[in-house]
Parts: C-alpha cells; structure tokens; sequence
C-alpha cells in the first residue's frame, strides 16, 4: 500500500537532500511536487491543498533553510503532517463496563463487510482477551447468514442464529438478549448492505442502532475505490453516525487516497486495516508507522509486534546463542528459514525495515520482481536442506561429491547450486564468529534490544538492537545471501582462508 506515493515522496525528499544550501524556492518546488503526488495517490483535492499549506506554513515560520540539516528539517514537518493527516494517533475500540458491548458493522454491499466482522471478533479475542458473539441482520442478500456462519467457524468464534426469523431489527434484538444471558462480553452485530445508499437501509440501520445501543459503529469501505469510499463514509457517518472506519483491500490499493482523506474529510478515524485475505490479516491502524512507512523510515515496531506473535521466542533465542558460539547447523539455518515464513511474504518483511537499514545491507530499492526472485531463491534453499540427511544437516563437513549429487537429484537443483548454498553458509558461519569476537551481538538493553536480538538471529543477520524506527544511519556488514541472490565474488584472499 502506498507504494506509488512513496516512491515520489522519497524521490522528492532525496533531491532536497542533495542541495548543498537549502532555499525556499528549493522548498517551494519540492511542495509543488508533494501536492501532485498526493492528488495522483488519489486523495482529496481540498484535503491535498490543507497538507501542502500546513508544511508550508511550518516551514517558513521555522525558517528551515536557515538550519544545519535543512532537509532534515523539512523531512520531519513533512512526517509530522503525513500523520495528523492520517488521524494523528492511533484509534483503539472502545468498550465499556456494559455486559454486552455492541459493535455495528455497516458498509455498502461488496465491501468486505461480513469478512471484516469475523476478523474483528478473531482479533478481539487473540489481543484484548475478549469473548466475542457475531450475528448477522442481513436478510436479503442471498445466503449472507450462511456465509457468517462459515466465518464464525473457520475463525472459532461463536455465532448466534434464528433461521425462522427475517427481520433484521428482531436479530439484533435477541442476540443481546442470549449474549446477555450466557456472558458474551462483545457482540459484533453485521448489517445489511446495498449496492447504493438508499433511505430503506438507513432507516433499519437506526432501529438496530436504537435498538441495541453499541459502542462503536465501524464504516466498512473497501480502500481500492479511493473518493468513493470517502463520499460513502461521510454519508453513512452523517445519516448513522459512524465511530471508526476499517479500510479492507489494503495489501491491492498502491495509491492510498482513502486512508490518507478519510479522517479530514469524514472527522472519522481508521481503526482497522484489512491486508490479505486471511482471517488473521487484520491490523491496527497506526499512522504514525503509517507515515513512517510512506516515507521509507520503515516500521520496526509492527515487525517486532509480528515477531512477538508469530514466532517461537525460546527457539529464536536458541539460534542466536548458536550462532554466538559458533555451533550454528545447515538444520539451524532451515529452522530460521520456517520461522521467517511464518511472518509472511519477504516484500512484506522488506517494507517494514528502513530504507537507511536495507541500503547497508546491499539490497536498497528492491522491486516486486525482485523480491520474488529472492523468495524462491529461498524456498530452493530449504528445499536442498530438506534433501540432507539429519548427519548432513549438522555437520556439512561430511558432504563430499557423492552425497552432493545425491541432494541436488533429491532437491531438483544442479550441484552446483547445492555447493553454492554450503560455501555461503561457511561464510556465514565465518562472519557471525567474526561478529561474535567484536562484540557486535551486545547491547541494546530492554524489551526491544532483546526483540531485535532474537529477530537477528531468527533471520541469520548482525544484531539491530540499535536501530530505530527513524531510519538512522547504520554501519553494518552486508547480509549473507541464498544463492542466485547477486552478491558479488569474494577475492582469492578471502575464499581461501584457512579452514579449521
């Protein structure tokens, strides 16, 4: 998401950077450039205008080209406006001490509406500890009750039903009354929905309203229909009076316009985010790492958060000791391989990492085809590790000619591939024992010194304990890569080092 913004904005930004002596008429061109930007990405023409204003502003009364990193200056007031422009800060539901707390889910027909309930309650009960009860009110769409139904399962939430019954308001009333009798603390109630606002629908939106008095009223609105979303939202909000929006499509929409209009124009903010078709895909919207994101600083917090959740802390904690102590295996590195799987698409991973940070590394400016191509490089690499032998895998001197042609026949790659991937794991090994004289896996004290230690030896790369999530300046050796992965050839003096 937000692809093709970021890419302008930095492009912008880094010609800024590259004056040696910053004047406003410097300023006043990278603003033109900004705004056309922003109304490309599809936001709000008058939303746009406001932006572009409100740098300008701060930048004169700041007078930045007067300072000693001037870029750096407009950098940061482009930042601090991209995220009160994206809401500010970040909108959690809010429950009460009410046993049953009511969330209405309204939204046009085609929306997402019915999935975006169901990842709702999921997220609810794996992060606020929540025993979420779904129902749904809608009662002309064909099948759109079963289709809850089948959510409810597949998300192992729980669903009230009453098949006998057509009348939306009557759903509504009697799913409060079962979740106030058998403790259901949350009911996420999934209205109707029309291929266009009409008077019909509004209407039985407020008698569920008046009904059952939720707490939150969620606007569902799918982000790859940019303004329309926006105009749909502003009028829902002012016939029902919506408390938050959930932009579904996310991970397809590469403008952003809705995001980046929706809370000026609405006064409305972005609670949720759907970013893939899995019932886990499902986020929190932060615009402050929003922001971030857009402007290339990367977004180590949610990369941290997605750690956390989705891998064995103990397991990761292993390998980095392993790797401190020289004892790393070939099994090892397809443990690590399985575990960074587990936090998605390596596009995904690359993008919530600062651009400062990916640069030291030797992979700046990586597109989708490129990505992809290391993808599989990887997905070849764990299959030429699956094809060893459980010897094999934890003592690679043992693999002579012979076993090598067995494994590339059983991975169906060349030898050659296969003595590519065990010459660059010995180089790995020889660069983390390297690391591991100079001190470099130290520091970086707290819970995120620790995360990004664990995260570094989850993914076989030098600790980043100290990196921020503001893109600082790092200077750090370049990441080890899986073969085809482009690197360059190490001189004669290093491929020959004596082995131990």
């Amino acid at each position: 998401m937000f692809e093709s913004l970021s890419d302008k904005l930095k492009r912008t930004l880094k010609n800024l950077r590259g004056e040696g002596v910053l004047t406003p008429q410097h300023v006043e061109a990278a603003l033109r450039e900004i705004r056309l930007a922003l109304l490309e990405a599809d936001v709000n023409y008058k939303v746009a205008k406001e932006f572009i204003a409100a740098v300008k502003e701060k930048a004169e009364g700041q007078q930045v080209w007067q300072e000693l990193k001037p870029s750096e200056q407009v950098v940061k007031i482009v930042y601090d406006e991209l995220v009160e422009l994206l809401g500010g800060t970040s909108s959690r539901l809010v429950f009460t001490k009410t046993i049953p707390n009511v969330v209405m889910i309204v939204g046009l027909q085609g929306s997402g509406k019915t999935t975006s309930t169901g990842k709702i309650a999921l997220w609810l009960a794996q992060n606020q500890e929540r025993k979420p009860l779904l129902v749904s009110t809608d009662v002309n769409r064909p099948a759109a009750r079963e289709q809850l139904k089948v959510i409810a399962k597949a998300t192992g939430q729980s669903l009230f039903e009453k098949p006998e019954s057509n009348d939306a308001v009557e759903l509504a009333r009697e799913a409060l009354k079962y979740a106030q009798q058998t403790g259901y603390d949350t009911l996420l109630v999934d209205t109707a929905g029309r291929l266009h606002i009409d008077q019909e629908l509004m209407d039985e939106l407020k008698q569920i309203k008046a009904e059952t008095r939720p707490v939150e009223i969620l606007f569902v609105a799918d982000a790859m229909t940019g303004q329309d979303a926006v105009r749909s939202a502003e009028q829902f909000h002012e016939q029902v009076g919506t408390t938050g929006v959930v932009l579904t499509k996310m991970d397809g929409d590469a403008r952003g316009g809705a995001a980046l209009s929706i809370k000026q124009v609405t006064g409305q903010p972005v609670k949720f985010v759907g970013v893939g078709e899995k019932y886990d895909a499902l986020e929190p919207f932060y615009p402050d790492r929003i922001a971030q994101r857009i402007l290339g600083m990367g977004d180590v917090l949610s990369l941290i958060e997605e750690v956390q959740s989705k891998v064995d802390q103990q397991e990761a904690e292993a390998q980095l000791q392993k790797l401190q102590k020289n004892e790393f295996t070939l099994d090892d590195f397809r443990g690590q391989l399985r575990q960074v799987k587990k936090l998605g698409s390596f596009s995904k991973i690359m993008k919530l990492l600062p651009d400062q940070l990916l640069g030291g590394l030797g992979m700046p400016e990586l597109n989708d085809e490129q990505t992809a191509q290391m993808e599989r490089e990887l997905k070849r690499t764990e299959a030429i590790i699956d094809s060893m032998t459980r010897e094999e895998r934890n003592d690679h001197r043992v693999l002579n000619a012979g076993r090598r042609r067995r494994i590339a026949l059983g991975s169906g790659t060349t030898v050659a591939e296969v003595n590519q991937l065990i010459k660059q794991y010995t180089e790995m090994r020889q660069m983390m024992r390297q690391f591991s004289g100079a001190g470099l896996f130290g520091g970086g004290g707290g819970m995120k010194g620790r995360m990004m230690r664990r995260m570094a030896g989850m993914m076989g790369m030098p600790d980043m304990s100290g990196m921020g999530g503001n893109g600082g300046d790092m200077d750090m050796p370049p990441m080890p890569q899986t073969p085809g992965g482009g690197r360059k050839k190490r001189g004669k003096k290093a491929r020959h080092k004596k082995r131990r």
